[in-house]
């Protein structure tokens, strides 16, 4: 029984984390990128003892075969000099440095092989994994802008079914509009009708035969020879004839 129930707890906590990592993918991917990069670093951990194991065998290897000369070279003179006890003794701590120096270049050999191994499954993993949250990351973002568009050319829809369905409305509007342009347009017509033009045509006149006779007075102060306006030329009649004694004169 309480077995049935802890797994029905288990069961409806697992789907709330599966919809709260459906609604939250770019915290899930920044979440893998954290966890990529400690992986990384605790790889990187392990590849440096690796790494150390195979400096202490070079260091080792050197060591060994600085031994190797050093004892060949004393079995040699001591073989020379007639020393066969001394030399047999230098011969046999060589043979042993050279089992030794055998043994430790395999191993050697082995551990860089290893390395090696190590730092190109590394490079390829951590390679394979960025393009994957590459992957993820440009899926989410197309992802988002789709949903965008689709959630404003739903909008979109909607306002055209909205628009679409109050043209009664806007017709009641048009026609409102219309009645009121066309009452303002009557009373400014009913208003134009009653300005007396009369009195301002008469003032018009007026202000020109001042300023013609202030322009004459002008001319007269200054002996300017007022041309004659065009249109006072052409309607006022001509001259009187000179008379014979004037002619004469």
């Amino acid at each position: 029984m309480w077995a049935r129930i802890s797994n029905l707890f288990k069961g409806f906590f697992s789907l709330f984390i599966s919809g709260l990592e459906r609604e939250n993918p770019r915290a899930l991917i920044e979440a893998e990128k954290e966890n990529l990069r400690e992986q990384i670093a605790r790889f990187n951990d392990n590849l440096a003892t690796h790494a150390g194991f195979a400096e202490r065998l070079m260091r080792q290897v050197k060591k060994l075969e600085k031994q190797e000369r050093e004892l060949a070279a004393k079995a040699a003179a001591n073989l020379k000099a007639g020393n066969r006890g001394v030399a047999g003794q230098y011969a046999l701590q060589l043979k042993t440095v050279k089992e030794q120096l055998e043994e430790n270049r395999q191993q050697l050999e082995a551990a860089e092989a290893t390395y090696k191994k190590l730092v190109k499954s590394r490079d390829v993993s951590v390679k394979e994994a960025r393009a994957k949250i590459e992957s993820l990351k440009r899926m989410l973002s197309e992802t988002e802008m789709l949903e965008a568009q689709a959630e404003l050319q739903e909008m979109a829809s909607g306002m055209i079914s909205s628009i679409g369905g109050s043209g009664d409305t806007l017709d009641r509007v048009e026609e409102y509009l219309d009645e009121r342009r066309d009452k303002a347009a009557g009373r400014a017509r009913v208003a134009a009708s009653t300005i007396d033009t009369s009195e301002i045509e008469m003032k018009e006149g007026e202000q020109a035969a001042l300023a013609d006779a202030a322009l004459n007075e002008f001319a007269a102060a200054y002996g300017i020879e007022v041309p004659a306006d065009e249109e006072g030329a052409e309607g006022a009649a001509p001259p009187p004839p000179a008379r014979e004694s004037e002619k004469q004169g």
